[in-house]
């Protein structure tokens, strides 16, 4: 059975505050215990809140990030964090979409990663955005997200 190292992290089992910010969230990982085992890792943000960087309104969208993990995972509570600190920051739908997956990608230097950000319309237009690094691993088990186009979601 594989034990995790969580030696280096600073965030789990502490009692944490909300970054101000993405740039002030603190991303972190662990090894992971399956080097060489292609898998398919998912988190799901059906919450997801920002600001509009002219309006200062909030924006709403249901995020979906999977990933094919090399070296490293990312700790769960830290993407929260990272996650919960764009609830006051300004940016348009496209650019907090990418942040998010850049970073991660930067992070784990991951086989390979997507993000799914199904924006809810404000003006009347639903945003979607969609990114990811290349082509998957061959014989990658990679299910649909699962976030039907737009037609009052829910």
């Amino acid at each position: 059975m594989t034990k995790t190292d969580v030696s280096g992290l600073s965030l789990l089992g502490q009692k944490t505050d909300l970054p101000a910010g993405p740039e002030e969230a603190v991303l972190e990982r662990v090894p992971s215990g399956h080097q060489g085992t292609n898998f398919v890792v998912r988190f799901t943000a059906p919450e997801f809140t920002s600001l509009c960087p002219m309006t200062g309104q909030p924006d709403f969208a249901h995020i979906v990030i999977d990933y094919v993990p090399d070296e490293w995972l990312v700790e769960s509570k830290s993407l929260k964090l990272f996650l919960h600190s764009f609830r006051n920051h300004g940016a348009f739908h496209e650019d907090c979409s990418i942040d998010i997956a850049k970073r991660l990608v930067d992070l784990l230097a991951p086989k390979w990663l997507r993000i799914g950000a199904y924006w809810y319309p404000r003006g009347g237009i639903p945003i979607d955005v969609f990114w990811q690094t290349g082509a998957p691993p061959e014989g990658v088990w990679l299910p649909d997200q699962g976030v039907q186009p737009y037609r009052g979601r829910g």
